[in-house]
């Protein structure tokens, strides 16, 4: 009699769960679908349709990892990511977005399908590819590889940088240079990088595609 019960109750009590394992299904859907259309009306101003950013200013978000995007979103909420352009745009931006929200937004960017950017000069491009893969053990630059990939994907720590900007991917190494973007690992990397040297690895960067 007892085993039956507890039989009976193992069938009844997934069946109890099951409206509100629906709710949170519908409240999931409901987050997601509210951040695409944050997306789509709000970001899409600086950071193109589906991520895709026209003005180099404004980095590509498309086919970024989400953990890397959400912990972005929260340093600029928190302040404590001070490059200029985060000042002047993000700290603003990110101030009312709930955890859940910028949850949500880094999933939906993540999602976008990643493109390849123009290619540029060839011999530059080969000068970029050749510090980015092996460093530069005369400057003291190591492999840029060993962080963000052979063919620069990223992880969930490391941003992907394939098909990013040339102007957005300089401009964010000098700001680890000169310590505004308070990275240590990356002002390691950048401070002994020469101008040219930064423009070779962008353009070899935002010549690679998916």
């Amino acid at each position: 009699m007892k085993t039956r019960l507890l039989i009976q109750l193992s069938l009844l009590l997934p069946l109890q769960c099951l409206p509100y394992a629906r709710a949170e299904q519908a409240d999931d859907a409901a987050l997601h679908a509210a951040a695409e259309r944050v997306a789509v009306t709000t970001c899409a101003t600086c950071h193109g349709p589906e991520g895709h950013s026209y003005s180099p200013k404004f980095p590509v978000l498309a086919g970024q990892h989400p953990g890397y995007l959400l912990a972005q979103l929260q340093a600029f909420r928190a302040q404590s990511r001070g490059d200029a352009d985060a000042l002047g745009y993000m700290w603003g931006m990110a101030a009312p977005l709930d955890d859940s929200m910028m949850s949500a937004l880094a999933d939906y960017y993540s999602h976008q399908a990643p493109r390849r950017g123009p290619p540029g000069d060839a011999r530059i491009i080969e000068r970029g590819k050749a510090i980015y893969q092996s460093g530069d053990s005369a400057s003291g630059v190591p492999a840029c590889a060993a962080c963000h990939g052979a063919t620069a994907e990223g992880t969930e720590a490391f941003p992907r940088l394939a098909g990013q900007h040339v102007q957005y991917l300089i401009k964010q190494l000098r700001s680890f240079q000169n310590n505004m973007r308070n990275v240590a690992v990356m002002h390691g990397v950048a401070r002994s990088l020469q101008l040219a040297d930064m423009e070779a690895i962008a353009n070899y960067l935002q010549s690679l595609g998916p």
